[in-house]
């Protein structure tokens, strides 16, 4: 007898707990919960980043260029970036969409004037670079405002937007931290390559 009723008792416990649990819910709102909706991509947000120099610069020019290019293919950004992580062939209209979105992205950085002088990416990017050292020094010995009067950042990053084979760098992305890293490593070299040209022609 005692058995049964312990039998029983159970279930009438595990009803209570879960009344309980949902009277919690319900009284915190629980019952008019929303999923929430994925951002527009075609709404402007604010991008900022905690790296500094050209790692930050690529980062902001990363999740902008993305937002556009998702505007473009009417999608939203997670929904491309998952695509973009998951399929192994590229459509026409993707690296289209993403050229004109990271080209994008420069112009809205220099037109809200958070796009860099060319002179605040000297250093990092002659530290990474293999140039002989007396190169190096007569870089880091111009002023700011002779490189920044040879160098405008929007053109070396537009330059290298458009010289980018992003079919090759979407082959082998895994993530968009993969995304960020090639692009960062190529605005870092066209930096430096961009630089190297000047000087020598200066000298």
């Amino acid at each position: 007898m005692s058995g049964r009723l312990h039998a029983l008792g159970l279930p009438a416990v595990a009803l209570a707990l879960v009344s309980g649990v949902l009277a919690v819910q319900l009284a915190n709102g629980g019952g008019t919960f929303e999923p929430l909706r994925t951002a527009d991509p075609c709404t402007t947000r604010a991008v900022t980043s905690r790296s500094d120099g050209i790692e930050g610069l690529t980062e902001r020019l990363v999740l902008r260029g993305i937002d556009e290019a998702a505007c473009r293919l009417h999608v939203s950004r997670e929904a491309l970036i998952l695509e973009l992580g998951q399929s192994d062939t590229r459509t026409d209209a993707e690296v289209e969409a993403l050229h004109r979105g990271l080209s994008s992205a420069v112009r809205e950085l220099e037109a809200d004037g958070s796009l860099p002088p060319a002179s605040a990416l000297v250093d990092e990017a002659l530290d990474s670079a293999d140039l002989n050292g007396f190169l190096k020094a007569a870089i880091r010995a111009l002023p700011d405002s002779v490189v920044d009067a040879a160098l405008k950042t929007d053109d070396v990053l537009i330059r290298t937007i458009d010289d980018l084979d992003l079919r090759a760098v979407l082959a082998d992305l895994d993530s968009p931290q993969d995304l960020n890293a090639q692009v960062e490593e190529a605005v870092t070299q066209a930096v430096k390559d961009s630089l190297s040209d000047r000087v020598r022609n200066l000298l």
